[in-house]
């Protein structure tokens, strides 16, 4: 008995559904998806720039789930360094074989697939994302033009914060089109969010779905809309059945998700484990050619009536591959959300004109 499996086999025409519901970030080169039946000719190499607690984090995270054959360790840090790449392989006997080179100098990064820069000042308590910004930049200009040079074929995905801002300027100094350089954005934050509804409703978080976009700070846009639990709108129900959702709630519980990060921070000095589960997360839709759709920073340039002349970086929905971003799906916002957007995006916007780049 033959089974009807695909909507095409029903008399829909598939053809340019995905690329008419995700719409290409501008500067980015086409995109061929790679075909799940082509074979794998070399290894899959892994740098990551940063050897800190984020860093070590993300790399630790990478390699239990052997998303890599070969990573690669950088900082500037020597002794920090060599101690970090002699205890991860300590631990090999429990471990997937995984090929761990280490350097302060970029050169033994190359021939990367992805490069995950989280190098950067740490942020004290009191400091916000973009209070970072000059110090972190300068930082940026040392280390993304080696690591462009020496695997020019990588993608970039930025970690250290303030995200937006330094996954611009690592698209700047890189010279790579714009759907090779991705920030981890509010990837984590609507993880945050996920989890509150979760919790409040006694469900696992991978089955409730909530977006955070726009800054990684605090100028974020939580999507109330798009909270659904099990694929069915949770929204609605919630303001219902809680006469306290009014909009000074509502704003109160976005608040609590983006100082989620500050709360950490003033009690144990800083975050890893959720970033570094974050960002293995995206490590495994990029190199696993997964087409997982990710709230993550990207060129916003066009989308929700954001200036095509404002080259900025935010987070939008995303859907991920093998050669990056392959398109952003542009939400269904109520006016208020896509002012809020738009306002977040004039805020890293006027950050970035102070660059000089």
């Amino acid at each position: 008995m033959h089974k009807i499996s695909l909507l095409s086999e029903l008399g829909f025409n598939a053809g340019g559904a995905s690329s008419d519901f995700f719409r290409p970030v501008a500067d980015s080169l086409p995109l061929t998806p790679i075909s799940s039946g082509s074979p794998h000719h070399r290894l899959t190499k892994v740098s990551v720039i940063g050897a800190g607690k984020v860093g070590m984090a993300i790399a630790q995270t990478i390699l239990t789930q052997n998303l890599a054959d070969e990573i690669a360790l950088v900082s500037a840090h020597p002794n920090k360094l060599r101690g970090e790449a002699l205890d991860l392989p300590h631990a090999a006997a429990f471990l997937p074989r995984v090929h761990i080179v280490y350097g302060t100098d970029a050169a033994v990064t190359k021939n990367s697939d992805l490069v995950v820069i989280t190098a950067g000042a740490r942020q004290t308590p009191e400091e916000t994302r973009l209070n970072l910004l000059e110090r972190n930049v300068a930082l940026c200009r040392n280390i993304v033009p080696p690591v462009a040079e020496h695997s020019p074929d990588a993608l970039l995905l930025v970690v250290s914060n303030p995200v937006d801002v330094l996954t611009y300027v690592a698209w700047k100094l890189s010279g790579f089109p714009a759907s090779r350089v991705v920030g981890s954005g509010t990837n984590l934050d609507a993880s945050r969010f996920r989890f509150l509804i979760a919790e409040h409703l006694d469900v696992n978080a991978q089955d409730v779905q909530a977006y955070m976009i726009g800054e990684h700070g605090d100028s974020s846009v939580a999507v109330w809309s798009s909270i659904s639990v099990g694929g069915m709108p949770a929204f609605k129900w919630l303001r219902n059945s809680h006469r306290s959702f009014d909009e000074a709630a509502l704003d109160g519980i976005r608040h609590a998700m983006v100082g989620g990060a500050y709360e950490v921070i003033g009690l144990k000095g800083y975050t890893s484990w959720a970033i570094g589960y974050s960002v293995a997360s995206l490590a495994a839709s990029l190199l696993r050619d997964q087409h997982s759709v990710h709230p993550v920073s990207v060129l916003a340039a066009g989308f929700h009536d954001i200036s095509e002349d404002h080259e900025v970086f935010l987070s939008l929905p995303a859907l991920l591959c093998r050669r990056g971003v392959l398109g952003v799906a542009e939400m269904d916002l109520t006016e208020d959300e896509a002012a809020q957007l738009r306002s977040s995006a004039k805020t890293l916007w006027e950050k970035c004109q102070l660059l000089d780049l």
